[in-house]
């Protein structure tokens, strides 16, 4: 699905052959450069012909009123949504005073490449003017990792057959708040119809602004968002190289700065101009502060130099690669686009600094700006086993949000904390409270983040002093969120929770969804061991947290009672845990004979429609079996996999890598490395057709996991260290680097064998298929495999349901949702039943 000429393979880079408008806001996603505070979407410098000239900052956001049509109490009541940030990317060049534009430009050459290696996004082209100029222009864009603050821009033009006139525009432009001077947009049209993937779009002036000036070739932006009160400042210096002749112009207002350079180039001479951006945001201090703190950062930089910040950056590329790569030998084009997956990560969450990690990073608009459960779940294991310095500060933004948090449980009756389900300023974002507020499975999920990171690092510190509070106070909530039944006799016999919605948002509002109740288990159970465990390791942090949390000791015991007593699904006649406890009872929705134009179901169905049907989202029990795979036996993880998989959309993107994990797992291997390449290719093939809308993150991070633990089969249960590889049989070898509690472990697969060498450090204990092993500094450890795990062909199919009866007896039907009146009674006749109609109306 992707033009190879177009797009040529390479391991180490994304290359663009041939410049296109058609898919120009695919393109700008893949080519954006960021460093978690701030991104720059792939946006040409020219400035026009863009599908959103986009330029973000992580957490710069505006708030409104939700409005909903029917208000109910404890509604989410302001949103919020990212602001799209003034625009430094315009570097535009003409020639005799003609543009270059790339609708109507005559190309001879072009090649934009994304460097893994060196952190940098590059153009070079080669331009014939109308009048027959050969204008051969390169270009070079930077967002530094070690510099979080900073953009540089460099465009070097050189007429090769001719001498001529040259003028390089560069440009400061404030995009969101209207029209720039060509008439175009500032963000992304819609197009017909509703998708609740994009962002809110707002239609008021959002950005007002404060201090501006030239001073030179220096220039500043500077504003304060309406309604949230934020500022931002934008500060540039340009500069210019040449041995031409040349003068500038410059002129600035409240909405745009330029500095026009304008060389009477001669033949075969070159001119280089580069500019260098500075972003700064607060949401307390005066715009006018953050405009000097831009002339600091600016000062700082001229001193080291542009090409030492290109240097630092491929130094900092080589030190990331050296201890997060995944080497997947003798298949090119699965390594870049997991190379380009893996840069992505890094680009959103890198200097993050404490902030969260945006569903989209910061390489677009989609989903307003918002963090989600995804970073805990998706993102954070590839942050803690490779630079654990990240996943800590995504753990302590969710730290920082605790107040808002309880404030939150206290409106929906609960103790504890209540995490939002999406948002930017910790106050809970989300309009539809059935898909959204009602996942109160993000509290387990951010506990579960954190265990993950304490085991992974034995940041016991951390632990102690802040992740103690989040541990307790999400335990809390679920004691208040669930309830006891007790038994004939009066003695308490289950734990329940009801009225929650699980990952899966196609089934939305039920009791004991399986996932919430297990992961709700863990949780408990974590924080009930945090604590005993903190009583004993630093008995006075424990007295602080005694004193701060007002906690009764006894009341960790009444979580390890709740989690032992949890209610955990399961059904006896199918042999299967269901999703909640009505899941099954519902008619099963027939995907395999859904027509394409009615996919994704969220764009074509009413909820309500959707709800009446045993149909997924994305993996919900299946999700549980992995993260708490060590609490189901083999058995039940096979016969889940083959109930649940024929019923998964894939409408979210999250699902594939979870899909591919589980199906390498039990054994379905041909089609994990087919839910794999699904997960690979999301963005860079745009699989779900909204790539335009900025990185799906998350999946990248599930990129990650789905070779770490579903081909390699690492498991990390109970804070100890297993594999159980699951190699593809058309790979030679497979690569990775984790550090475990401060050691690094270099991991080689084959067929034959797995290999294990560990750096320096403590000796680290696993285990390979049940076998215990210890390697210690400087040690190899090679196990011989028998195999590379059960092997079964195909894929589970609604077919196999046919003869499948429910706990009363009753067969197992599938259908598509149909307006049309049946005029006979449907018979059984040993088969699932497959009632196909178009129309997308409920058939009761």
């Amino acid at each position: 699905m992707i033009d190879r000429l177009r797009f040529p393979v390479d391991p180490w880079k994304l290359i663009e052959t041939a410049p296109s408008i058609d898919d120009v806001g695919v393109t700008e996603t893949l080519f954006s450069v960021g460093n978690g505070y701030l991104g720059l979407r792939g946006n040409q410098p020219e400035g026009r012909h863009a599908h959103e000239y986009g330029t973000f900052v992580n957490g710069l956001h505006e708030i409104f009123p939700i409005q909903h049509a029917e208000r109910a109490y404890g509604f989410a009541e302001v949103g919020q949504t990212i602001v799209n940030a003034p625009d430094a990317k315009v570097m535009r060049v003409y020639v005799d005073d003609e543009p270059l534009a790339f609708d109507v430009a005559d190309l001879r050459e072009y090649e934009r490449v994304l460097d893994f290696k060196t952190g940098v996004l590059s153009r070079h082209l080669i331009w014939v003017t109308a009048s027959g100029k050969e204008v051969r222009i390169g270009y070079e864009r930077l967002v530094p990792f070690q510099e979080k603050h900073i953009a540089v821009m460099r465009i070097t033009v050189e007429v090769l057959n001719s001498d001529a006139p040259v003028t390089v525009s560069c440009q400061l432009i404030n995009r969101q708040d209207g029209q720039d001077v060509y008439g175009g947009t500032p963000t992304a049209p819609r197009k017909a119809g509703f998708d609740p993937r994009k962002s809110d779009q707002l239609k008021d002036r959002v950005l007002l602004p404060q201090e501006y000036w030239q001073d030179g070739l220096r220039s500043a932006l500077s504003y304060q968002v309406k309604d949230s009160g934020m500022t931002v400042s934008v500060v540039a210096d340009s500069s210019i190289e040449t041995g031409d002749e040349y003068d500038v112009r410059t002129l600035v207002e409240p909405d745009i700065a330029k500095d026009v350079f304008r060389v009477q180039a001669k033949q075969g001479v070159p001119l280089t101009v580069t500019k260098i951006v500075a972003y700064h945001t607060s949401r307390g201090v005066p715009a006018r502060e953050l405009v000097e703190r831009g002339r600091r950062t600016l000062d700082r930089v001229r001193e080291v130099g542009v090409d030492t910040l290109f240097a630092q950056q491929a130094a900092w590329m080589e030190a990331f690669w050296d201890r997060s790569d995944v080497v997947i030998e003798g298949h090119d084009t699965l390594q870049q686009a997991t190379r380009w997956c893996l840069f992505q990560i890094a680009q959103a969450a890198a200097r993050a600094d404490g902030m969260g990690v945006p569903a989209k990073g910061v390489s677009g608009s989609g989903y307003s700006g918002h963090y989600f459960w995804d970073t805990e779940i998706y993102i954070l294991p590839f942050l803690a086993y490779t630079t654990p310095l990240w996943a800590r500060n995504a753990l302590r933004m969710r730290y920082h949000m605790l107040a808002a948090a309880r404030k939150r449980a206290a409106k929906l009756n609960e103790a504890g904390a209540l995490f939002p389900w999406r948002t930017i300023n910790g106050e809970e974002a989300s309009a539809y409270y059935a898909a959204g507020t009602a996942q109160y499975h993000i509290n387990a999920d951010i506990a579960f983040a954190l265990a993950k990171y304490v085991r992974a690092t034995g940041d016991e510190d951390f632990l102690y002093r802040e992740g103690i509070d989040i541990a307790v106070e999400t335990a809390r909530m679920w004691m208040t969120l669930g309830f006891w039944r007790f038994d004939e006799d009066g003695e308490p016999d289950a734990f329940h929770i009801h009225g929650v919605t699980g990952p899966d948002e196609y089934t939305t509002v039920v009791n004991d969804n399986l996932f919430t109740n297990v992961m709700a288990r863990f949780n408990l159970r974590f924080a009930a061991r945090a604590v005993r465990d903190m009583a004993d390791d630093d008995p006075r942090a424990y007295a602080h947290m005694i004193s701060r949390l007002g906690l009764d000791p006894a009341e960790v015991d009444t979580w390890d009672a709740a989690a032992d007593a949890m209610m955990i699904p399961y059904s006896e006649a199918l042999g299967i845990h269901p999703q909640d406890a009505v899941f099954l009872e519902k008619e099963v929705w027939d995907l395999e004979n859904t027509p394409d134009d009615q996919r994704p179901l969220l764009l074509n169905f009413h909820p309500l429609v959707i709800y009446r049907y045993q149909v997924l989202k994305q993996a919900d029990v299946v999700l549980a079996l992995f993260l708490q795979g060590n609490h189901f036996t083999d058995a039940e993880k096979l016969a889940n996999f083959e109930y649940y998989d024929p019923l998964t959309t894939g409408d979210s993107t999250l699902s594939a890598v979870v899909q591919a994990i589980l199906a390498a797992e039990v054994g379905y291997q041909d089609l994990a490395l087919e839910y794999f390449t699904e997960a690979i290719f999301v963005d860079i093939a745009d699989l779900h057709h909204n790539a335009a809308d900025g990185v799906h993150v998350a999946s990248a991070g599930g990129v990650w996991t789905a070779l770490v633990s579903g081909f390699g089969g690492m498991r990390d249960y109970y804070g100890e260290l297993s594999f159980d590889p699951r190699l593809p049989a058309s790979w030679p070898s497979l690569g990775y680097v984790i550090h475990w509690q401060g050691t690094r472990l270099d991991v080689h697969l084959t067929k034959d064998e797995l290999r294990i060498t560990a750096g320096e450090g403590d000796a680290v204990p696993f285990t390979v298929r049940g076998d215990k092993f210890t390697v210690s500094a400087g040690e190899t450890i090679t196990v011989p495999l028998a195999d590379q795990g059960v092997l079964i062909a195909g894929r589970p199919t609604l077919g196999e349901l046919a003869e499948s009866r429910r706990e009363d007896g009753s067969m197992l039907s599938a259908s598509i949702p149909t307006a049309t009146v049946a005029t006979v009674v449907p018979t059984v006749t040993g088969a699932v039943p497959i009632i196909t109609a178009a129309s997308p109306i409920a058939d009761d």
